[in-house]
């Protein structure tokens, strides 16, 4: 449970509400899924009207984005979702990671993509630079984006690093409020948190079921 309330569509002024109420099959149409908590952190941002209108046209202009391949920004922002902890957002982020093509032994090998062998060399690439932007204190040498420069043009880098930085906001936000898993990988295979971000401060940890 969150650590404020959400609020609720009856509590609502009308764009709030219809946002609240439009949002449940928005999200099915992305996961296949409808669970009761599946809006918790927009409910949560409707506390702040302005801020809520301002984040879900950040989130339009990021998904209609398409320079980078949809692969390499999936697994970007699951991982890091699991360098900070957000249950909700790994929970959300392997029902996308899923439908989208990645496989079980995929989601599960994040922790150890470089041993896996399951990554291409371009995708190890890019969770190299998800950690590096997503751990504190952030590290992205100038070797490392040196090689990001022989992948990808300008438009592609800052696609890619818009989209890791929302998925740091998103993350934060919802860990720091206490929004936890919502369900969209109940009874699948689920990524795990890193062992050294949330669950070392006493986040539980998903785990496949």
């Amino acid at each position: 449970m969150a650590r404020i309330p959400a609020v609720r569509p009856s509590d609502a002024g009308l764009k709030t509400k219809l946002i609240l109420r439009v949002g449940p099959k928005m999200m099915e149409k992305l996961t296949g899924r409808r669970p009761e908590n599946g809006m918790e952190p927009i409910a949560l941002y409707a506390h702040a009207p302005a801020l809520l209108g301002g984040i879900l046209k950040l989130e339009q202009a990021t998904a209609k984005a398409n320079r980078v391949e949809s692969r390499l920004k999936i697994l970007a922002q699951l991982k890091a979702s699991t360098v900070i902890g957000c249950e909700y957002c790994i929970d959300l982020g392997s029902q996308i990671g899923r439908r989208s093509g990645l496989t079980d032994e995929e989601l599960l090998a994040l922790p150890r993509y470089r041993e896996s062998g399951l990554f291409t060399e371009l995708e190890m690439l890019v969770l190299d630079f998800t950690v590096g932007m997503t751990r504190t204190p952030l590290e992205v040498s100038d070797g490392l984006f040196s090689e990001l420069r022989k992948q990808f043009d300008n438009p592609q880098l800052v696609e890619l690093t818009s989209v890791i930085a929302l998925e740091g906001m998103r993350s934060r936000f919802n860990w720091a409020l206490g929004v936890g898993a919502a369900g969209f990988s109940e009874g699948m295979v689920c990524a795990v948190p890193e062992p050294t971000s949330a669950t070392a401060n006493g986040q539980a940890a998903l785990t496949s079921s």
